[in-house]
């Protein structure tokens, strides 16, 4: 019997989209600000999509103050502000929140990372997501694949609507799990979203 090859399947992209209006790439696939054709059509300006909401900077702010004091700094480097990678043959992509091994960095540049960091870790969907068929999960899978593929250790994503963590890491099983439960960051640091949000005064 002969092999049946499932081909995947990419929408065809409106050339005319300003490149200012991309938010990354990943393998073939160009994608857009989530919002990008209300901009396009003068409902929305630019500023207005690609700034974060509250709740994304409420949360992304704590989840850097419990880092900032849960990790060796002196072995790991923390970085933020949609930290840009740079992927050979697999795109570019901006993560929230990036965590590096120092000894695998000797300098800074100014432009994007070339290097994988040991842990991304992701809050809420920032793109237009009409490039995959099965739509958030599709592309938070494809995203995922990719950074471990490029060699990233750990990669972690925060949903707020279905106060989820999703857990995926090379060479072990890819988990859910709710804000309640202690995720595993780096081998001396774990986190419980919902006590940190406790003790910021955060209600969710």
């Amino acid at each position: 019997m002969g092999t049946i090859v499932i081909k995947e399947q990419i929408k065809r992209r409106n050339p005319k989209v300003p490149d200012y209006l991309v938010y990354e790439k990943l393998g073939r696939r160009t994608l857009y600000y989530k919002g990008y054709k209300e901009v396009l059509a003068g409902r929305k300006t630019p500023e207005e999509i690609m700034g974060c909401s509250d709740i994304q900077g409420a949360v992304v702010a704590a989840l850097l103050g419990h880092l900032y004091t849960h990790i060796n700094r002196k072995a790991y480097l923390l970085t933020t502000n949609e930290v840009g990678l740079l992927m050979p043959n697999l795109g570019r992509t901006a993560n929230d929140i990036a965590i590096f091994d120092r000894s695998t960095i000797t300098e800074l540049h100014g432009k994007y990372f070339k290097i994988p960091p040991k842990v991304v870790i992701e809050f809420d969907i920032k793109v237009d997501v009409e490039e995959y068929a099965a739509g958030d999960q599709d592309y938070i899978w494809d995203k995922t694949d990719k950074l471990l593929a490029f060699g990233v250790e750990r990669v972690i994503w925060i949903t707020s609507a279905a106060r989820k963590v999703f857990v995926a890491g090379r060479n072990e099983p890819w988990i859910t799990q709710t804000w309640a439960d202690n995720v595993t960051v780096l081998e001396d640091c774990t986190l419980n979203l919902a006590e940190l949000l406790r003790e910021e005064g955060i209600s969710f």
